[in-house]
């Protein structure tokens, strides 16, 4: 079942880490399209690992944000890694 509020949440914090991590590191318009990406789906991964290993973490609703929020930063770190 879609969740709008938590997919709506997901998206706007994901969007704002792609949008911090482009103002640290990234340079074009094209770097900002693949932080995004980068960040949407880590965090996407993380929320839904830690929904499936039911982790004990800091809940908003049912979105896992520490879980989420580290998974979006280390996939973030990941993308850049690849870029250079």
């Amino acid at each position: 079942m879609l969740h709008i509020p938590l997919l709506t949440l997901s998206l706007v914090i994901a969007t704002l880490y792609a949008a911090l991590f482009h103002l640290m590191r990234g340079r074009t318009l094209q770097e900002l399209l693949i932080y995004w990406v980068a960040a949407v789906a880590g965090f996407a991964s993380g929320h839904l690992i830690a929904s499936a290993l039911s982790w004990p973490d800091v809940l908003i609703g049912e979105l896992h944000l520490v879980a989420a929020s580290l998974a979006s930063w280390l996939f973030l770190a990941f993308a850049q890694r690849l870029k250079s």
